[in-house]
């Protein structure tokens, strides 16, 4: 984040614009509407900003630029068409510590001027950082067309309620009685500019919730998907969006984490090999903020029930009592086969897919070797890159033929996806020579000669020992 975003208090505050054109103009515009003591600095002025001068909304001092205007203004705003002044009101401006804002000049500014989308008290501000302002426009336009007018009375009317509000129930449940306004009769009559109804529907709820007793917290237990945040379900995005904690897993992206609530408690709980938070202690972490009434998200990667011991985290809520969603979530085999347009099953190729983990000492020997051994079934194994020779042998060993095709997947669906394409007899010295690590997917099977590297930037495709194209496989079925 190249700029922070915030909102200034600028009535009577004393601010300058240097420049008396058009652009000026437009500049003194907004801070007089924002409650801003303008002063405008220019050898002559904009017939407009000439008027507003002798109706004395803005002091003109007329005259080229000069440092001690600076003094005492909180922010400026250099709008003249020479670019050298500009630059020289921010150089000044910067050994003065004053905010400067150089029209059309990034690099010779320190603070920008977002494209503003105005439903006082809501206001939404728009900014590409400089690099794109006309697409930032674009966005406000949009903005303006699909907003209705109405919320900014919807706004106003909620803050002269919040004190009602605050003095009738316990801080725990105000944001779910307010998150049920904003999606109920109160809001849809406030909108519609029929601020009675909107009263009388607000007090009603408001005695109803002041009546029950405390909300009580919930647990829900959310799939992130395989990594990339664009395949977030809705839900899932709406249960982090009302998170009071998040518990999440080690592999989840900073990126989708981006998506909870700003005041979200952010809480990393994920294990990893030889250490890590225990499941007891997870299940614990749960159940203490939920019953402290807080909604807690317990983020995992990929999708809660596919080794994901989202079975025992939902049974752990059960049995404390404490209601409990699950949210899921696109498994990494589902994900990563899609990126990399590797079909799991296939008319007359592939007849079935088995999922399954090497992790644990002991996995490997309880699954059913024969059945995995078999022709025409995909097997897709998580977390199987340390024991891929061990893998090989008990396939081959089953009757699964050495040359058929692999496609091992590292970071699907992300920026740094990598894909190795090759055969079953090669895949431990495929893992090794090509440096591939966790988190892996191991695809085998007669499909996996079909992955390829998506289009998205950054995918990079490894050369493996298979040349299988869909046109062979087609004419194979």
């Amino acid at each position: 984040m190249q700029y922070f975003p915030l909102f200034a208090d600028l009535r009577q505050r004393p601010c300058l614009v240097v420049g008396g054109g058009e652009v000026a103009l437009r500049k003194a515009r907004l801070l007089l509407a924002a409650g801003a003591k303008v002063t405008v600095n220019a050898p002559a002025l904009h017939p407009a900003l000439d008027c507003w001068q002798r109706e004395e909304r803005i002091t003109h001092v007329p005259g080229e630029f000069r440092p001690e205007l600076l003094t005492g203004q909180w922010l400026v705003i250099a709008a003249t068409d020479d670019r050298a002044v500009n630059q020289r009101v921010w150089l000044e401006g910067n050994q003065r510590g004053v905010l400067v804002n150089s029209v059309d000049d990034p690099g010779s500014s320190s603070f920008i001027v977002p494209a503003i989308v105005d439903r006082s008290p809501l206001v939404i501000a728009i900014s590409s950082g400089g690099a794109a302002p006309v697409l930032a426009r674009r966005l406000r336009q949009w903005l303006e067309t699909v907003l209705p007018r109405g919320l900014g009375a919807l706004a106003r009317l909620a803050g002269e309620l919040r004190h009602k509000v605050k003095k009738r129930l316990p801080a725990t449940a105000r944001r779910g009685f307010w998150e049920a306004q904003f999606g109920g009769q109160f809001a849809r009559h406030a909108l519609a500019g029929r601020t009675s109804a909107a009263l009388r529907a607000f007090h009603l709820e408001l005695e109803q919730a002041a009546a029950s007793p405390a909300p009580a917290g919930r647990i829900s237990l959310v799939g992130a998907g395989p990594g990339d945040p664009a395949l977030l379900t809705l839900k899932a995005m709406q249960r982090l969006g009302e998170a009071d904690v998040v518990l999440h897993d080690r592999l989840v992206s900073a990126e989708i984490l981006e998506l909870a609530r700003r005041d979200a408690d952010i809480i990393a709980v994920g294990k990893h090999a030889g250490g890590g938070h225990a499941q007891e202690e997870i299940h614990a972490l749960m159940l203490r903020h939920a019953r402290a009434g807080r909604r807690v998200v317990r983020l995992k990667g990929g999708d809660p029930f596919i080794f994901g011991r989202g079975g025992e985290e939902l049974a752990a809520a059960r049995a404390a009592g404490i209601a409990c969603e699950v949210v899921p979530g696109i498994t990494a085999a589902l994900g990563c086969a899609a990126a990399t347009g590797l079909p799991l099953t296939l008319r007359h190729t592939a007849r079935a897919v088995t999922l399954i983990t090497a992790q644990g000492g002991d996995e490997l020997d309880t699954l059913d070797w024969p059945g995995l051994g078999a022709a025409q079934h995909t097997v897709a194994i998580y977390m199987g890159a340390a024991r891929a020779a061990e893998i090989r042998d008990r396939l081959t060993a089953h009757g699964r033929a050495p040359q058929t095709p692999v496609a091992v997947i590292q970071d699907g669906t992300t920026a740094a996806q990598r894909l190795v394409n090759g055969v079953l007899a090669d895949l431990p010295d495929m893992l090794l020579r090509h440096g591939i690590s966790a988190p892996a997917l191991i695809v085998i099977g007669e499909t996996a000669a079909l992955a390829r590297a998506d289009s998205s930037e950054g995918a990079e495709i490894l050369p493996g020992s298979s040349g299988a194209r869909w046109r062979d496989i087609a004419l194979a079925g």
